[in-house]
């Protein structure tokens, strides 16, 4: 598929979603939530971009890391040049003038997981229950979560339509993991046809499925993408859940110039998200953010492409925050370690409700 095409669909079924024919715009009442995940994003390059020994592992004999495609659009001198090159959005807008990150090891800012498993399905439980089921959820198995989540909670607390509480991810297995109770929120993951209120997808559809990624269960993140925005403009989500997968699958395959490219990708998405949170008056100023990843991956070129109990490293994660309710504080500097764990209570707290009355042993909301 051609970049070209992307952008016409983008265009296309962003416009036409927007106030589809006939049907009146919902009204929302209160905050909104958007929850954002980039599978296995390592914290090096969230901080510090481009890590050269790593694109330099990745040559094969003879091949010039000077001549590299990858190296000459992402490589600057310093960090803080690297991680604006690949994220220019993220870091010289949201967190800039909006936001803040925590994370960054070298500023003595941490973020850790409290699973011990160090992969996706405890990765991303930990993050939409408050706690570490390490004795349930012990692989990536696409099993029924057997508790039900933040998400789910948070629909029938707010009494709201399943539609409003979405999960649209690159990942098949979420059809498990974002609900306790089948149906109970509207959720659309992997390669399955998407099916958004009110809106005709029949052209993201029938490309979904002929761009043929390489991995099993998983579809490319443009039309997860493009999907969510569909969701946003036409069913009004109170709390929207949006994971991205390609920064993982293609670290898995080894290919470090095209993780940076997801990267970048992302970058872009989350701009067009925040501009059109920005002229929507029921989401402007009265939306909160939270992007995180599930768990983190080898530190080393010998060992950036995995993850898992034995692998150091696999165990870090960053947040970043963009909120009405909390400060700018930029990137966080010597502070007491932050977890996964709190993310539930976060979003939770966010929409009202207490989620430490619910589950007692989940991690407190992030309040600063």
């Amino acid at each position: 598929m051609t970049r070209g095409l992307v952008a016409m669909l983008i265009v296309c079924v962003a416009a036409g979603a927007d106030r589809p024919a006939g049907v009146q715009q919902v009204a929302a009442a209160g905050d909104n939530v958007i929850l954002v995940t980039l599978d296995g994003a390592r914290g090096d390059e969230m901080f510090g971009g481009l890590n050269v020994e790593i694109l330099r592992s990745t040559l094969k004999q003879g091949q010039r890391l000077e001549s590299q495609a990858v190296y000459r659009r992402f490589w600057a001198d310093t960090p803080q040049e690297r991680r604006e090159k690949l994220m220019p959005f993220f870091w010289t807008t949201l967190m800039a003038k909006y936001g803040s990150i925590a994370g960054n090891q070298a500023l003595g800012s941490t973020v850790r997981l409290t699973n011990q498993r160090h992969i996706s399905y405890p990765g991303y439980a930990e993050i939409l229950l408050g706690e570490a089921h390490d004795d349930t959820i012990r692989s990536n198995d696409p099993i029924r979560n057997p508790y039900a989540t933040v998400l789910e909670t948070i629909r029938d607390r707010l009494s709201l339509p399943a539609e409003r509480v979405a999960t649209l991810a690159s990942w098949g297995t979420f059809t498990a993991i974002a609900e306790h109770r089948e149906g109970a929120t509207f959720v659309n993951a992997g390669q399955q046809i998407v099916a958004v209120p009110r809106t005709p997808l029949d052209q993201l559809n029938a490309w979904q499925f002929d761009a043929a990624p390489p991995w099993e269960s998983v579809r490319f993140d443009v039309f997860t993408f493009t999907a969510a925005m569909a969701h946003l403009a036409a069913a009004r989500p109170r709390l929207l859940f949006l994971s991205f997968d390609e920064t993982d699958d293609w670290a898995h395959d080894g290919r470090y110039d095209r993780v940076l490219d997801a990267y970048a990708r992302t970058d872009r998405y989350l701009r067009e998200l925040w501009e059109w949170i920005e002229s929507q008056p029921d989401y402007r100023n009265r939306t909160h953010l939270l992007i995180t990843t599930d768990h983190g991956r080898g530190r080393t070129a010998k060992d950036w492409r995995d993850h898992g109990e034995k692998v150091a490293g696999a165990e870090d994660a960053w947040i970043a925050l963009v909120s009405p309710g909390l400060s700018r504080r930029g990137e966080w500097k010597n502070h007491p370690p932050l977890f996964t764990n709190q993310v539930a209570a976060t979003l939770a707290r966010w929409l009202g409700v207490n989620w430490k009355e619910i589950r007692p042993n989940a991690g407190l909301p992030i309040t600063n």
